[in-house]
């Protein structure tokens, strides 16, 4: 048993993908600074010690997702969408409100919350790529309805059903852009992009002029065109946002000596741990460390890409693209969020923001991109 552990993180060091390891660390390890200067008015450590025993458990699935064969794996793709809908559908008797959004599962013997949707993004790629690769053994095209439709509507109904037992709109738009990733890399054709542009945007007009769409969603998309409406309501968040970011300047004004981001009062920078650790970031390492947070993500992301350009298959590939849509789409929504061009939809920033059940999807996530690179290797540079 001794030499078969031994065996086995030999072969980990040797053929997985260490430099994805050390950004995703490094990236989480910076958080965790940040976190700890956004808490520190509250007098506690608990977020910064639940985020470090996250990214342990997160290192564990890593190096344990490294050892899965996801073409193995997706055979089981019954088992793994009942997964996908009962695990969400359990946000009906035990979800958890916060924020006006159901999406949260948590008893009392645990530690943190867990947020279903979050999980659930990673089965939902295994299974949207593998639908893909099929779509394309049977026709061998990515143009015709036919085509098209089955996808499509695996979409759909992940999207519906997430915002049906939750309100969480903004998990469900980053089903929305994995989607867009994963066919992009397909090869599915443009006018079936455009056509569904335009039908979200025609769609998103009915439900307005009907009324169905939430007065507070409207008010926060009133708010990104014009940032003087609802100064105290609707654009409230992010003008502290703006005005943290804005007072850090170059260099910042220190690590725990933020202006907002070290106030308890509650007219300052609100979730700053969370949503807006960016801006945290912004107030008290400036335009600095506001950057190299954006470098260690690119570097994730590229890296990404670069795995699903040399993968084995076209279904490893396709999941790479998909785990890189999703961090592409949490990144530029949250820091646009921060910015004030973006609308509030409740996205952490990746690696970066307090989130237990964030910080451990993100890491099985790159265990899976780390596994995909070990088997495009060549046979003869595998270990047996």
């Amino acid at each position: 048993m001794r030499n078969r552990l031994k065996s086995a993180l030999g072969d980990f060091f040797q053929q997985a993908d260490l430099v994805l390891l050390a950004l995703c660390v490094g990236s989480t390890l910076f958080g965790m600074l940040l976190i700890a200067s956004a808490t520190h008015y509250m007098s506690t450590y608990k977020y910064v010690i639940v985020q470090g025993a996250a990214m342990l458990i997160g290192v564990g699935l890593y190096i344990l997702f490294s050892f899965v064969d996801v073409e193995v794996l997706v055979r089981k793709w019954k088992w793994i969408l009942l997964f996908n809908v009962g695990f969400l559908c359990m946000l009906i008797p035990f979800g958890v409100s916060r924020n006006g959004n159901r999406a949260w599962i948590q008893f009392s013997w645990m530690p943190t919350a867990v947020q279903p949707a979050e999980i659930v993004k990673i089965t939902f790629i295994l299974l949207l790529a593998k639908q893909m690769e099929w779509t394309w053994e049977q026709r061998h095209e990515f143009r015709s309805f036919r085509a098209v439709f089955p996808p499509a509507f695996h979409l759909l109904f992940m999207v519906g059903l997430i915002y049906a037992v939750s309100g969480d709109m903004g998990s469900a738009l980053v089903y929305v852009f994995i989607f867009l990733c994963i066919a992009w890399a397909a090869g599915v054709a443009w006018y079936w992009f455009a056509g569904g542009l335009g039908a979200a945007v025609l769609g998103a007009f009915g439900l307005y002029k009907l009324g169905k769409v939430p007065t507070y969603m409207v008010d926060r998309f009133h708010a990104i065109f014009d940032h003087s409406y609802q100064p105290l309501g609707a654009g409230w968040q992010q003008t502290r946002s703006l005005l943290a970011i804005g007072s850090g300047r170059w260099f910042g004004l220190g690590l725990f000596r933020g202006t907002q981001t070290q106030s308890a009062t509650p007219s300052s920078l609100p979730y700053r741990h969370t949503d807006f650790i960016f801006a945290a970031a912004g107030e008290e390492l400036g335009f600095a460390g506001c950057l190299l947070i954006i470098f260690l993500l690119v570097a994730i992301i590229f890296r990404c890409l670069q795995v699903a350009r040399h993968a084995k298959t076209p279904y490893s590939s396709y999941i790479c693209a998909g785990m890189a849509g999703m961090l592409i789409f949490q990144t530029i929504e949250n820091i646009g969020m921060c910015l004030f061009v973006m609308p509030v939809i409740g996205l952490t920033l990746p690696f970066f923001s307090y989130g237990g059940s964030s910080i451990v999807t993100l890491y099985a996530a790159m265990g899976i991109v780390s596994g995909i690179k070990k088997r495009a290797l060549p046979d003869r540079m595998r270990l047996r």
